[in-house]
């Protein structure tokens, strides 16, 4: 996946169709279709969005909530449901900007049109396609950006200022991530970070008005995932990347280089859990996310065929359940050490 393509993985949101179609009124002038340029189409709309990506953004949601909730039984402190839901929410219209603004600028350097996508990577296809054209997914994507916005103010002035640093980080993510972050060298970092750390951690300070070093261990294990969901994912665009100049981890130390990077960050999720239910900052119910880890020796073995497409994809697609079972079984442990503890045992 490019993030150039931001995590694949399967659930279905619409962004707010009549007011994309009013920003794109704003954002041309005489109000008018231009000449050659088709309408904007809700098919359209549902590809670019890449809607079996963001199921990443609801087990993220779901998880930064089962922290603040198993924190509320464990410690009093607060938790809002409907806070939950409306975090949520807005983790999925953020996560739909990310995918938006990425098929916007890969569609606008031409790198959309010499990829060759797989089930996992190579963008939604929605502007080479001719579902959308490049300015109507701008459209998109600045409308995806004003939905945010009352979310953002309603966040910051009921549970705190201190929330408007991590949502600045985020939509620097969400905008520079294809323009600049991609050719640094090591651009994974800010996909662990944009869809790990900072979704967990707003999540979380949503209903308490305070960062905690327990919900920052909590999101470690995420950080690590989605950091290797990208980094497996941008394996078969190397090649397409590399004509438009990004400098991705797989290109910098080579495939080879980048599988054992791989599999250091895989180990290092499960390490973390244990390490974290060893000193108590994790429930023992979030060893549940061990389960995975015979699928994710697995994918590690699938890294280093790079060169079968066959098996890479399959282990791609493997990559996608760890990502995502692991950190469903995570907030599975989290809501059993709630109820548990709630019971005395």
């Amino acid at each position: 996946m490019r993030y150039s393509d931001p995590p694949d993985c399967s659930f279905r949101i619409a962004v707010n169709y009549p007011l994309a179609k009013k920003t794109e009124v704003l954002l041309n002038s005489s109000g008018k279709t231009k000449e050659g340029e088709q309408n904007m189409t809700l098919k359209g709309v549902i590809t670019v969005i890449r809607v079996p990506f963001l199921i990443l953004a609801l087990i993220l949601g779901v998880l930064g909530a089962a922290v603040a909730w198993y924190e509320s039984q464990r410690f009093g402190s607060p938790f809002f449901m409907g806070y939950a839901i409306l975090a949520t929410v807005g983790l999925l219209i953020a996560h739909a900007a990310v995918n938006i603004f990425n098929d916007y600028f890969d569609a606008r350097s031409g790198l959309d049109y010499r990829t060759n996508r797989t089930p996992f990577s190579g963008g939604s296809g929605a502007v080479p396609g001719g579902l959308l054209t490049i300015r109507q997914s701008l459209v998109l994507g600045v409308a995806c950006l004003v939905l945010l916005v009352p979310l953002a103010a309603f966040f910051i002035l009921k549970s705190g200022w201190m929330l408007l640093p991590l949502l600045l980080l985020a939509l620097f993510l969400i905008i520079f991530y294809t323009p600049l972050i991609l050719k640094m060298g090591y651009p994974e970092w800010s996909a662990g970070l944009g869809l790990g750390i900072l979704p967990i951690m707003g999540a979380y300070f949503v209903h308490t008005g305070a960062y905690t070093f327990s919900a920052f261990v909590a999101s470690m294990p995420s950080f690590f995932l989605v950091h290797n969901l990208l980094l497996l994912n941008e394996f078969p665009d190397v090649e397409a990347d590399s004509t438009v100049r990004r400098r991705t981890l797989p290109m910098v130390i080579g495939k080879k280089g980048a599988a054992f990077f791989f599999s250091l960050f895989t180990a290092l999720v499960y390490l973390w859990i244990v390490w974290a239910v060893i000193r108590r900052s994790m429930p023992v119910f979030a060893l549940l996310a061990l389960l995975t880890l015979p699928l994710a020796v697995q994918t590690i073995k699938g890294a280093f065929q790079f060169e079968n497409r066959t098996v890479f994809l399959e282990a791609m697609q493997k990559n996608v359940l760890v990502v995502l079972l692991t950190q469903a079984l995570l907030a599975a442990g989290y809501i059993l050490g709630g109820i548990f503890m709630n019971k005395g045992i």
